[in-house]
This record gives structure tokens, C-alpha cells and sequence, in this order.
């Protein structure tokens, strides 16, 4: 453990003493030091990792334990007294706490610091001159250095690194022949999942990442190789009567070896203690530090109602068929365990849940009043349950409050750090709704580590598609291509990644003829998709053949409102442009007035750019210059802004203007420099 009093650095000498100037209050965390500091959360991360390779959290607990040290060797308070003196609410955590770091209970301190002292003071032993020792003592003395040196070498090694507390929980196997069992011994396997989940010192792979392996032949190298984890939980039980029998079983991955297996019996209404009982064991046995607001939340029992939770479970088991008619039938089931237990959160928070995914595809929402009232009940009951705030950001994401939303979902990944689910939200939003580059990537990331394995090809081919995505969005073009390629390996009909690698050449080769022959190429295999052919019209766009643009375009103006979508608001300015150049000028200023109006309520950070596109286009040159200065002052836009920027025809009017050049090129030089900040924050985070 570091000696902060003989620390240089001047950044982490005064984030230290921020620590020690908050030591006894227990709630002094990540966010508050970030405040002290006057530094985003996200900044202080990066910042601390980079200097110390010590997380935020890591740093404020090893401040407390030097200073507890400090204080037990002054020998004036007791344990317990120096555990609240330096911001631990429990006395058995700060004692754990404090022998995972030195290696012995801080009760023990008094008596190893006597032991060092005696060592000390004891007489220094006499010297030998070698050059007095005869030559048959120097010989033998190598021959048995040389001697020691072949032991030690021929030693088992161990790892130079503790292994990464990384695990999966593999499907349960249902040991009884009922098959109506099923349900319970998913909701057994899912909860102690979710347990794990809460536990910021452990990595957790998803349920979805692991489904695959049910019924799977595979061994435990080869899933641990695909997964990246160096522990499973496997599993197996059944429910008779009112008896649970489940048996669960450890395993190291890299050696393959149970090193934990443990057989229960119980009564099916100890079942919430079951499920707590089995994830601190498994906690246990890798040494993962649980803390005490850990530990409550593990221990939380979400009914005292068993006949609610049964039909809870049914209920969860049909969101897995991930049908309409199983969404239905899933909220059914809730709404019978609310009859049961009014009080149930979790049937309140997936109720709304399930209301949001019968609406996600809709152009007309139908059921926004249900998810904010089943939401909103969710919350009152419990809102700290992670599954009512991810409930309530799903209703603002319906409603296009999409700061909102980022504020629960943030939120819950303080609650359960390792929710893929969650991340992956976030990356939607921030790719999307709220675009932020840098976000968007982080996410992603953590995204495609939580969700590394998949169910099957087709959602592995997604997760690839979407970290291929946020590469090549921050300038990472060669990551790019590498996870775009993992995504067609995975499903080859993935045209939504067909197309993106068309992009990814497209930004290293600046071929704009072989880009159109690839999207023409996608666009054979499903001559209906919407998206493929607004990029087709684009690239005829960008080529200036407006003919055959127009073509594509009048395709997706037919298809996007007989299906009445609202979908591409942004490309109404490229088609009035095109309608222009074919003579359509009547509809030409319908587009350009939609585009207008869709510019004015944009509330992302291309505002600016849009508004410049128009003004631009309608000879108002300094208001287009105005505006496109304001873009100039955003950050995390995507790369594709600086590939076309430059060329884009509804810009070219502005060329003469004088500022044109100057600005461009701070857009440009503004996105390379944050990229390689992005790569040294993604670097010390070890998600690069």
C-alpha cells in the first residue's frame, strides 16, 4: 500500500487531502470528491486511474485504511472507535477491509508493530570480508546459490497477477421432469445473477450472454475463452412440493477445477435467503469485497407474498419469448402478483417495462400513460429498485426526454454497476437522442464486455455492429473495421452492418463510387429497407447525380409514409436540395421548409450545423457563418461531420466566405484532439 505522504504529484496530493479533510464522513464518495475538486465524475475517474491505476472508490478506502493504521499504532482508540473515526458505518467491514490490505486483522497491529520494533533494535550481525574465506568456501557457496536458483526455477509458478474477478452464471439445469418447473429454477439462476450484478468488485457477463450455453456442449475453456470470465456458477435444481432442492457449483476456468459445490434443501418459502445465501458464497470463495450498502441490497426481499413472486416468475418467463403475445402474457401474470401484493415493486416497474416494449416500433404510442402511472407506483414503492428506475427512464425515452432518462439510468448503474441491459440503453441514447461520441463509446464498450457472449449469432452480430459503431463515430477506424468484420462473421445477413462497413472503407479509401456499388450491393438482398435506401440516395447525392438520387429518395418518401414513420427528420434538407436540382421546386420548399422547422426544435449538439446547411443554402451567408461557429464550440460530434463537412453541398454557397476555411478546420482539429484524449481515457479505463 502507497505512503500518500511521500507523494509528488501535485493533482493527487490535493485529491488525497480532500479525502483526509472528509474521513469520518461515511457518505464522502466518488461524487462528493469529484465536487470537492471542482471535476466531473468522469474526469476525476480518469485522471485518478492514470496516476494511480487505482479506481476512485479504491483510493478513498486505502486514504481511510493508512490513516486507521496511523491511529491503531497510536494505540489510544479502539477498533471500533478508529473504523467510525476514518468512515466505516461497520466495524466488520473496516476489519475485512483492512486484512484484505495488510494481510492481518487491525487487532493485531499492536502486537506486529512490537515484533518490527524488537527486529530494529536488535544487533546489527557481523561482517564476513569474503577475501578471507578460502577458495573451497566460495566454491561451495556458488554451488549452492546455483543450487537454490534450479529449485526456485523448477517451482510451480504462479500467476504474476491475481486473476480478474470476472464471472458468468450458466443456465440452471431443471432436474425434475416437470417441465412447468422450468420457471422457478430460471428465476433461481436470474436472482442470484442479479445479486452478483450489485457487486461493484465483480465483473458479471449478462443472462443474455450466457443463454446460449443452455443444452451446449461446449467445455468450460471454450466458454471461457468467448465469454472472457474467469469463473462460472453452474447449477442445476427442482421444486417438489414445498421444497426446494438445488445444487450449485464454483469452477476457476483456467484451471477447469470446482473449487466450491454445495447441495440445499430447503423450504420454498426460505427461498429470497436461498438466493442471498448463494450469491455471498459465491462472493466469498473469490474474495470479492462486498460493502455494507451491498449487502443490504443483496439481502432485500422484494415480497413476503410467495403466490405473488410464483407469478412473478411466470411472469419474467415470458418476457423471454420476446413475442408480442408473451409480452401480453407477462403482463398478465404481474398484474396477478400485484392482486396478491400491492406493495410488489419489481410487478409495478415490469408492467411498465413490458407496456414500453408493446410500443418501442409504434409511429402512434399507445401506452404512455401506463408506463409513467406503473412507473411512477414502482417508484414510490421502492426508489432504489433498480428495476423502477430503468422503468421511469423508459418512459422518458417514449417521451423524448432524453436527459431525463440518462439522469435514472445513470442512476442505476450506481445500484447495479454491472447491468449490460442498462449500458446498453445508454449507448442507444447517445448515439442517437442525446449524440455524445465519447458516451456513446464508453458504453458501448462496456456494453459489448457485459454482453461479450450472446444468445445466439444474430444479437452477438448487433453487439459487434454497435462497438463497430462508436469506433469509427470517435475516429477509431481500424478498431472500427476489425468489430465489423466480428459482426459479419457472426451473421452475414446483418445488412445494418453491411452497409456501415461500406462507411468504414469509405473513411479510409474516401471512395465514394465503391461506397455506392456496397450499398447497392445491400440493398439487392431486401429491396424494402428504408434506411439502405435513404443511403443510396445520399451517395448519389454526394456524387451530384441527382437523377438517380431522386430516384431513391421518392422510393423512401412512399415507403416512410405509407408506413406513416417519423424517421430520418435530419435528410428532409438533402432531398429539397436534390428536388431542386430535378426541377421539383413547389416541393422542393415543403422539404426545406420541414427541415427548417426541424432544425429549430433540434436540441442536440448538430443544431447548429443544421441551421448553418440551411441559411447556407438560402444565401443568408453570415447567419450561416453565425451558426456554424456555434457548432464549432460543441464536442464529441460524430466523425462523419469532418468526412463530409467540407464537400457538403448544402455548405458550398459559403466557401467565399472568408471565416469558411478557418472554421472548418478548428471542427476538424477540435475532433482529432478529443479523440486522443478519448484513447487515453479508454486506455487507463482498460477499455481500449
Amino acid at each position: 500500500m502507497s505512503d500518500f505522504s511521500t507523494i509528488k504529484n501535485e493533482f493527487l496530493r490535493k485529491v488525497i487531502l480532500k479525502i483526509e479533510e472528509n474521513l469520518s464522513d461515511e457518505h464522502f464518495g466518488v461524487s462528493e470528491l469529484a465536487g470537492a475538486v471542482n471535476m466531473s465524475r468522469s474526469h476525476l475517474l480518469r485522471r485518478v486511474k492514470g496516476i494511480t491505476s487505482l479506481s476512485v472508490s479504491q483510493l478513498i478506502r486505502q486514504v481511510r485504511l493508512q490513516k486507521a493504521r496511523e491511529l491503531l499504532k497510536d494505540g489510544a482508540f479502539t477498533v471500533s472507535e478508529v473504523s467510525f473515526k476514518v468512515g466505516f458505518n461497520s466495524t466488520s467491514y473496516f476489519i475485512r477491509c483492512f486484512k484484505d490490505v495488510y494481510g492481518f486483522p487491525p487487532g493485531e497491529l499492536g502486537k506486529i508493530a512490537k515484533e518490527e520494533e524488537n527486529e530494529n533494535v536488535s544487533e546489527e550481525p557481523t561482517r564476513v570480508n569474503p577475501s578471507r574465506l578460502p577458495v573451497w568456501s566460495l566454491v561451495l557457496a556458488a554451488v549452492l546459490a546455483l543450487a537454490v536458483f534450479v529449485f526456485i526455477w523448477l517451482l510451480p509458478k504462479s500467476p504474476s497477477q491475481p486473476l480478474e474477478k470476472s464471472i458468468a452464471v450458466l443456465p440452471f439445469k431443471n432436474d425434475s421432469n416437470d417441465t412447468t418447473n422450468v420457471y422457478i429454477i430460471n428465476g433461481l439462476m436470474e436472482a442470484i445473477l442479479n445479486h452478483l450484478q450489485k457487486i461493484e468488485d465483480l465483473r458479471v457477463v449478462s443472462r443474455t450472454s450466457v443463454e446460449k450455453y443452455r443444452n451446449n456442449p461446449k467445455t468450460i475453456g471454450e466458454i471461457a475463452q468467448e465469454l472472457d470470465v474467469n469463473y462460472f456458477v453452474e447449477g442445476s435444481g427442482q421444486k417438489i412440493g414445498d421444497q426446494i432442492m438445488l445444487t450449485v457449483q464454483l469452477v476457476e476456468a483456467p484451471r477447469d477445477k470446482h473449487i466450491w459445490s454445495r447441495r440445499y434443501n430447503r423450504q420454498a418459502d426460505d427461498i429470497f435467503l436461498l438466493q442471498t445465501e448463494v450469491a455471498r458464497s459465491i462472493a466469498g470463495q473469490i474474495e470479492v469485497m462486498i460493502t455494507p450498502e451491498e449487502e443490504k441490497r443483496i439481502a432485500k426481499i422484494p415480497t413476503d407474498d410467495l403466490v405473488a413472486y410464483d407469478f412473478y416468475l411466470k411472469g419474467l418467463e415470458y418476457t423471454r419469448e420476446e413475442t408480442r403475445e408473451g409480452v401480453h402474457l407477462a403482463i398478465e401474470n404481474f398484474e396477478k402478483a400485484i392482486a396478491q401484493d400491492a406493495g410488489f415493486a419489481h410487478a409495478y416497474a415490469y408492467i411498465a417495462i413490458c407496456y414500453y416494449y408493446l410500443d418501442i416500433f409504434q409511429a402512434h404510442k399507445q401506452y404512455a400513460n401506463e408506463i409513467n402511472t406503473y412507473a411512477d407506483k414502482a417508484l414510490l414503492l421502492d426508489a432504489e429498485l433498480p428495476e423502477s428506475m430503468v422503468a421511469k427512464a423508459l418512459f422518458y425515452m417514449q417521451d423524448a426526454q432524453y436527459e431525463l432518462a440518462v439522469k435514472y439510468l445513470e442512476k442505476v448503474l450506481t445500484y447495479t454497476p454491472n447491468s449490460g441491459w442498462v449500458s446498453n440503453f445508454l449507448t442507444d441514447i447517445y448515439t442517437t437522442y442525446l449524440p455524445n461520441t465519447e458516451k456513446y463509446l464508453k458504453h458501448a464498450l462496456r456494453a459489448s464486455r457485459l454482453n461479450v457472449g450472446a444468445k445466439d449469432a444474430v444479437t452477438a452480430s448487433y453487439t459487434y455492429l454497435h462497438l463497430s459503431n462508436a469506433l469509427v463515430q470517435t475516429g477509431f477506424l481500424k478498431e472500427a473495421e476489425a468489430n465489423i468484420k466480428k459482426s459479419l462473421a457472426y451473421n452475414p445477413d446483418n445488412l445494418y452492418s453491411e452497409y456501415l462497413y461500406a462507411y468504414i472503407l469509405l473513411a479510409q479509401n474516401k471512395d465514394l463510387e465503391n461506397t455506392r456499388k456496397l450499398l447497392l450491393q445491400a440493398l439487392e438482398k431486401d429491396t424494402t429497407r428504408l434506411d439502405i435506401i435513404q443511403e443510396v440516395g445520399k451517395i448519389y447525392f454526394y456524387l451530384g447525380d441527382y437523377d438517380q438520387s431522386m430516384k431513391y429518395y421518392d422510393d423512401f418518401i412512399v415507403i416512410k409514409e405509407a408506413a406513416d414513420l417519423a424517421m430520418f427528420p435530419g435528410e428532409d434538407g438533402r432531398i429539397g436540395y436534390v428536388m431542386e436540382k430535378v426541377g421539383r421546386d413547389e416541393e422542393a420548399i415543403k422539404y426545406f421548409a420541414a427541415f427548417k422547422e426541424y432544425a429549430d426544435n433540434d436540441k442536440s449538439i448538430y443544431q447548429g450545423l443544421s441551421l448553418a446547411t440551411y441559411y447556407a443554402h438560402h444565401d443568408e451567408y453570415d447567419l450561416a457563418m453565425q451558426h456554424l461557429k456555434a457548432f464549432s464550440e460543441q464536442e464529441n460530434y460524430q466523425f462523419w461531420v469532418i468526412l463530409f463537412l467540407r464537400e457538403e453541398p448544402l455548405l458550398q454557397k459559403l466557401k467565399n466566405h472568408p471565416e469558411f476555411d478557418e472554421v472548418i478546420d478548428r471542427i476538424g482539429d477540435k475532433f482529432w484532439a478529443q479523440h486522443k484524449q478519448i484513447r487515453v481515457m479508454l486506455e487507463e479505463e482498460g477499455l481500449l
